[in-house]
């Protein structure tokens, strides 16, 4: 069951965060991204891990919410609840966006972005009507190498055609607004973490969860850092994003192709994270929530159609993909990736901070993993939304 959590983890992951990279050290230069990239992926994966710790403690939590019952009752968890569904929804819209993106380069732009908007909308929903995350594992096998054969075409056509005549910046002076917000970028590329606990909930041995979460971090730092490197070095300051348009010709339609079953996929394990929160919320305790029938199926339906189309009006309401990504990340991946896991550490190990020194490095560590959090997102809203704004305009 390690490989099905591994394959649902990285499709989850691995798909938008990846195609804004380059982009990110065309904005504050190779050495500070590669830092960076380095960096919050070590970070990423002991915040992981701490939330393994925190579902092994509380088996019963199936969400963030139910984590933020556990701590602060029943305010903790509509306060959790309120902004995961945000959170993923705005993910949601981001795959619809891309979509949108990807079938405006493959058409040539032959009609208009909403209806790619709507042609997105109706196929994450039907591909998001299985209940069982089994199922949708079987889905991210294709995902998972449908995203890697795309980069490798981007990065082989950049390497051939060199659109950026192998001009590169080691660093770069840019203002705290455009590299801040170039940073929240790489803090989306490990957003995953929102759907941990539902994760582990669905695998038939929880403890095998540390396996994947190690796999998957492996697979996430090094195809992030190759990806990224590769495709700067070549496309050079100008590169786009998402990047797999960083080539010319037939090229950007052939990556976009190869593309799409990841920027489908990927959405919908989204959709499938939001929906089961929804549905545990709704029924738990009812006697509903392990049916198989009609019924069951028609409520699961209903869920997932309200909470894509809410997905579709974010990606209609902000059609700039960059902006979006960090918007996302600034008010919400910052604190569900890193803030939250340094609370949960907190509050499983309370009273016992000082019992050795190894206990005392870790509490320190996991109050600044803590602080970090609570720097981003009282932060990174000012840059994101004064650039989301200007994009709005240009």
């Amino acid at each position: 069951m390690a490989a099905d959590a591994w394959k649902v983890m990285i499709a989850e992951t691995i798909s938008l965060g990846i195609l804004s990279l380059p982009s990110v050290l065309a904005e504050i230069g190779m050495v500070a991204g590669v830092i960076l990239i380095l960096g919050l992926g070590a970070l990423a994966t002991y915040t992981g891990y701490v939330i393994g710790q925190f579902k092994m403690a509380y088996p019963q939590v199936h969400n963030m919410a139910d984590a933020g019952m556990i701590m602060l009752g029943p305010i903790g968890r509509e306060v959790f609840g309120i902004a995961q569904m945000l959170f993923i929804v705005f993910i949601m819209g981001s795959h619809i966006l891309t979509f949108s993106i990807m079938m405006n380069t493959l058409t040539s732009h032959a009609t208009c972005t909403i209806a790619f908007g709507v042609a997105g909308l109706v196929i994450s929903l039907l591909c998001s009507l299985p209940r069982t995350l089994h199922k949708v594992s079987y889905m991210a096998v294709t995902s998972f190498v449908s995203i890697i054969a795309a980069v490798l075409i981007t990065m082989i056509g950049v390497g051939v055609e060199r659109p950026g005549h192998n001009i590169t910046q080691a660093t770069i002076n840019k203002s705290f607004p455009k590299a801040f917000l170039a940073t929240t970028n790489i803090v989306f590329a490990y957003a995953g973490h929102v759907g941990f606990f539902s994760f582990i909930s669905e695998m038939k041995q929880p403890k095998e969860y540390t396996k994947a979460l190690y796999l998957l971090q492996g697979a996430n730092v090094s195809m992030y850092l190759i990806v990224a490197v590769v495709i700067y070095r070549y496309a050079g300051a100008d590169v786009s994003s998402p990047a797999l348009g960083s080539t010319s010709g037939i090229l950007p339609k052939l990556a976009y192709g190869v593309a799409m079953p990841s920027i489908v996929i990927a959405g919908v394990i989204n959709g499938h994270v939001a929906a089961k929160y929804c549905y545990v919320r709704l029924f738990r305790g009812t006697g509903k929530m392990g049916q198989r029938t009609w019924g069951s199926f028609a409520r699961w339906a209903v869920i997932v159609t309200m909470l894509w189309s809410m997905a579709w009006v974010i990606a209609e309401a902000i059609p700039v993909f960059n902006d979006l990504l960090g918007l996302i990340s600034a008010l919400f991946a910052s604190w569900f990736t890193y803030g939250l896991s340094g609370v949960f550490w907190l509050f499983l190990n309370y009273g016992r901070y000082w019992d050795s020194r190894r206990k005392m490095a870790l509490t320190a560590l996991n109050f600044l993993v803590f602080l970090a959090g609570l720097f981003i997102v009282s932060l990174a809203p000012f840059p994101a939304i004064v650039r989301g704004a200007r994009g709005l305009t240009d």
